[in-house]
């Protein structure tokens, strides 16, 4: 963080250009500098097509903030890797980056921690931090490209945090990797998971209805979904699928249900007759993710025979379910191990 000086990598385009208008300049600079930082250029005497003169002035005015990679660990089985970044005020954040058949896809955080309790998930447990900036959000993929030297055409916000619980960032990030001087990131290549918060639901079916929607469910019922996920305490499982009907009506879309299989706890041929009864006659598609360990929670994950009996068994009931690929479990890198870690 350089003091006096303004930050533009957390600018939506219009909002650069209007920048250098103020101070000004021609505001076609903005998409000439835009560009720039997408390609991950931290230093404006980089930035070969800015004259001597302008580059001097955004040096005394301006600064690109860049997130600084800590650690990467490199999956042995599938090329997957977690990134540990450390931000400007010394919170750290963790990023996924896995390889698929279609492209390279980056998991990324919204928040450094969260406060919304889920039992399962390690980056609840030593709760919310602070909301991440959308340059924040962004510089994720930025220097996971820069790192990799490789494209990411796919973009999941499904790290460290409720990207819903930071809705105004989340909307700017989106906004900004989508621009075609930015990243040009598809709205269809973008997902966004929510564990619920029911009204920022409808918001986002007007806001993006292009962008994919998750939705962490977890569990058949209210009861196991309390014990599970505090967030259905306020928003419980009718009001949330009301949400889900109304989003698939308003946009045409499917929305994704994410549900870990715990052992004994939401597995069994009953819950999935609940689930099945819940869902009948919705646009959507249920993800099943076996638990993947965290120690501190105590829970146990259902074994991946069992996750393959159950997507059959929603099948067969007309309800479109696969079972995810495990990437990155020896790396603490896949879905629920993500955590807050901070400089000790």
């Amino acid at each position: 963080m350089e003091k006096n000086k303004t930050d533009i990598k957390n600018m939506e385009i219009d909002e650069l250009r209007q920048w250098f208008e103020g101070i000004g300049e021609k505001g076609f600079r903005a998409k000439q500098v835009y560009s720039w930082i997408y390609k991950g250029v931290t230093d404006f005497s980089d930035m070969r097509n800015l004259s001597k003169s302008l580059i001097e002035r955004l040096d005394s005015e301006a600064y690109i903030s860049s997130l600084e990679i800590v650690t990467v660990q490199k999956s042995k089985t599938d090329g997957t890797r977690k990134y540990l970044f450390e931000l400007e005020d010394g919170n750290r954040i963790e990023s996924v980056f896995m390889k698929y058949k279609y492209g390279n896809t980056l998991c990324v955080s919204s928040q450094a921690g969260c406060r919304m309790g889920c039992r399962f998930c390690a980056s609840t447990l030593d709760g919310l931090r602070r909301n991440l900036t959308a340059g924040e959000i962004a510089d994720q993929i930025i220097a996971a490209q820069r790192d990799t030297g490789e494209k990411i055409g796919h973009v999941v916000v499904m790290g460290t945090g409720e990207p819903f619980d930071n809705y105004e960032e989340i909307s700017r990030f989106i906004s900004m990797i989508n621009h075609k001087d930015g990243l040009n990131i598809g709205m269809r290549n973008i997902t966004v998971s929510t564990c619920g918060i029911v009204p920022k639901i409808g918001q986002f079916a007007k806001d993006f209805p292009q962008v994919n929607l998750a939705i962490s469910l977890h569990a058949p019922n209210d009861k196991i979904r309390s014990e599970m996920m505090p967030v259905n305490d306020s928003y419980n499982m009718d009001k949330l699928l009301a949400a889900c009907r109304d989003y698939t009506k308003e946009t045409g879309r499917r929305i994704t249900f994410e549900y870990t299989l715990v052992s004994e706890v939401n597995d069994s041929d009953a819950n999935i007759s609940e689930l099945i009864g819940k869902l009948r006659g919705m646009l959507c598609h249920v993800n099943l993710i076996p638990l993947n360990k965290v120690k501190e929670t105590g829970l146990e994950p259902a074994a991946r025979k069992r996750a393959e009996e159950i997507a059959q068994r929603l099948e067969s009931s007309g309800i479109a379910a696969t079972v995810r690929r495990e990437l990155g479990s020896d790396i603490d890198g896949a879905c629920g191990q993500l955590r807050l870690s901070k400089k000790q």
